[in-house]
């Protein structure tokens, strides 16, 4: 195949007052017009670096040591800003991790793809601009949205928007830097699945940065995993998820998790990456369990060890042997004893919006976002609120930890009524909640070294501690003592992420309310955060509403998991029955869109009445789009609360037609399917 862009022996440093550190050494790999090129790694490692230097983009105080990046035999490297300019966006496209910092908030989307198409005078002949802009929303699956502004659209819906500019060109080449990170398995499916078939259609090659290896699986061609600023192995994506050649390669995919609790074919990575640790020879070798003497002094680079594969490790070939299978940890279906009742939520119903003076005086409620939900949490309890964005799951945890006064309901902790406000709390009601956000870039001081970020919530509740005790809470995240004194712009995602769960653990909680936490991180990194967050709850039986997307994630650490959608609670069960036997469609729906390690061609149910959907708070969430739908009862009927062993369904459906896969009308044709996870 012809190549596009050829990356050759690139070398980057990045400066500091007192030195140069490489980041990026020796890093050559090559990707052709139409393939998909996966670029793994943890964080650090300088996968985003080496990404970004494919559109010329580099921070002010990085250094491009030595290397070339080809795009069509023009090396990239040696381009004023005027040339590179011509190419960013009309022959080499970027999709952000992040669309909100990406996309302008005080301009419509449509008139920020308008001046993508005019900047590069990229309108197709005989087409006008809005026909044109129109057709990249219909494109990337989204109605014609132009009109909008971005804060007006849901996070996947943001995405897309995002991918429309940066196709709106037919890039040669688009750079994805983790693309669907923070997403829904669904809209993460959607997004996977809209990238194929743009593919397919406009001929485009790929870059994918990413640490979500079961996703890279659905649509990469060719995998090239990096470690501490070195490509490690390139190789065909199938053959490197089924039998991985180099030690790390081999660590990181059994530290991922599967919904199907597959048993690991080796044990998944050790410590984590150091930096100042590592040795003249094998970066690696620090966590390597082949590691020799020899490992230690003699440098790995890639060499050929097949066709389509390159691996740098002398060791490769007692790294494929293969090995007993490491079973995964079992953990309780539920927690054993009956613990003392910590958190309870009743009947809570939830608006973003206030009633104003004419909506007082007609008697007029604004709309609900959450409804009706009841839930409660027992000391050492863990409880995942999954569904997919948009759902409610973030709201309610506001709720929870005081930053959204409920409309209707009660909240209350260890026997004591919550005042609805955070601010009506007392201070030891806010050390009892913790919450730890989603986006650290939002939650951290930008100004504020990490000591300082960690000491604040000491002295605000005036807890003593010691340089041991901010150390030891690091080490427990898998940082350092040398992070103390660097600033949040200084580490990565994940590693920020980090600094923020360390500073909730710093308080002992005796709730964590834990939004999406795990979303940033490498799968090495959420197995270390799992095992701390197992711990405190048996050490300590702090309690956590675990809110995720990860169901993989979810059945290794969850005992109950709540199941919501458009604000309502659908499905409520223990974590074991809930996987094994889901019942209500939308779970079904769910455990369907979760990816494996494997190419699986992924096609969703149709819906059995997608015109018959239902208004807000008078029929089922799921009208309209639910494969098992009864026609407009659905639609026109609030679905009954249906009791289960361990929880409850809610569903016009029975139960026993959920558990056989049937309809009343159509129960004889199913009556001998058995109950299983889609």
């Amino acid at each position: 195949m012809q190549k596009l862009i050829e990356v050759r022996n690139l070398n980057i440093a990045y400066g500091s007052p007192a030195r140069w550190t490489n980041v990026v050494q020796g890093v050559s790999f090559e990707i052709a017009r139409g393939e998909a090129f996966g670029l793994v790694g943890e964080s650090g490692c300088g996968k985003s670096t080496v990404a970004y230097r494919l559109l010329g983009y580099g921070t002010i105080n990085s250094l491009v040591q030595t290397g070339e990046v080809l795009f069509d035999g023009i090396d990239l490297l040696k381009l004023d800003a005027k040339s590179l300019g011509r190419l960013r966006g009309n022959r080499i496209a970027l999709v952000p991790q992040n669309p909100t910092t990406s996309l302008s908030p005080g301009m419509r989307v449509g008139s920020q793809i308008r001046e993508m198409i005019a900047t590069h005078k990229a309108l197709p002949a005989g087409m006008t601009m809005q026909a044109r802009i129109a057709e990249l929303f219909a494109l990337v699956g989204l109605p014609d949205v132009g009109h909008r502004y971005p804060h007006e659209l849901s996070g996947g819906q943001q995405q897309r928007v995002t991918i429309a500019m940066a196709v709106a060109c037919n890039p040669d080449l688009l750079v994805l830097d983790e693309p669907t990170t923070g997403l829904d398995v669904t809209t993460q499916r959607q997004i996977i699945q809209l990238l194929g078939d743009l593919r397919s259609r406009i001929g485009m090659a790929m870059l994918y940065v990413t640490h979500d290896l079961a996703l890279l699986a659905q649509i990469a061609d060719r995998v090239g995993v990096m470690y501490a600023g070195q490509l490690v192995e390139v190789a065909p994506c199938d053959q490197l998820l089924a039998a991985p050649a180099h030690p790390y390669s081999r660590g990181l995919i059994a530290s991922i998790p599967t919904v199907d609790g597959t048993e690991r074919q080796a044990r998944g990575l050790r410590g984590m990456l150091r930096r100042d640790q590592m040795s003249t020879g094998c970066k690696f070798e620090p966590r390597c369990d082949f590691a020799t003497a020899a490992c230690r002094t003699t440098p790995q680079a890639l060499e050929p060890v097949a066709d389509t594969r390159a691996v740098a490790c002398m060791k490769w070939r007692e790294a494929v042997a293969p090995e007993t299978p490491v079973g995964r940890p079992k953990r309780r279906a539920g927690v054993a004893a009956r613990p003392e009742r910590l958190l309870a939520v009743a009947d809570l119903d939830l608006s973003y919006r206030k009633p104003g003076f004419f909506d007082r005086f007609f008697g007029r409620t604004s709309p609900s976002v959450v409804r009706d939900i009841d839930l409660e949490l027992r000391a050492g309890e863990v409880v995942a609120l999954v569904g997919e964005s948009g759902s409610g799951k973030s709201t309610i945890a506001r709720a929870i930890s005081g930053r959204l006064p409920p409309r209707a309901g009660l909240i209350s902790l260890a026997g004591g009524l919550l005042a609805p406000a955070l601010k009506s709390r007392s201070v030891e009601q806010l050390r009892q909640i913790q919450y730890i956000f989603q986006n650290p870039d939002a939650s951290l001081n930008p100004r504020r070294r990490i000591r300082a970020i960690l000491e604040r919530p000491l002295d605000h509740f005036g807890i003593k501690a010691d340089e041991k005790t901010l150390v030891d809470v690091l080490e427990n995240v898998g940082l350092h003592a040398g992070y103390l004194d660097r600033f949040p712009e200084q580490l990565s995602g994940g590693e920020r992420q980090r600094i923020a769960i360390a500073r909730a653990l710093l308080v002992n909680p005796k709730l964590l309310i834990c939004d999406e936490i795990l979303s940033a991180l490498d799968v090495s990194v959420q197995a270390r955060i799992v095992e701390l967050l197992r711990s405190l709850k048996e050490k300590h039986a702090v309690a956590m509403l675990f809110i995720s997307h990860d169901l993989a994630v979810v059945q290794e650490f969850a005992d109950r998991v709540a199941v919501l959608y458009r604000g309502e609670l659908m499905q409520l069960a223990d974590t074991a029955t809930l996987l094994s036997e889901p019942l209500h469609p939308y779970t079904e729906m769910l455990l369907e869109a979760a990816p494996g390690l494997r190419k699986d061609h992924f096609i969703s149910h149709p819906p059995a009445a997608p015109t018959s959907k239902a208004v807000p708070g008078v029929g089922c969430p799921l009208a309209g789009r639910c494969p098992r739908q009864l026609g407009n009862v659905c639609a026109e009927t609030r679905p009954p609360v249906q009791a289960t062993d361990n929880g409850f369904i809610r569903c016009h459906l029975t139960t026993r037609d959920l558990a056989t896969r049937a309809s009343p009308a159509n129960r004889s044709d199913h009556s001998r399917q058995s109950r299983s996870v889609s």
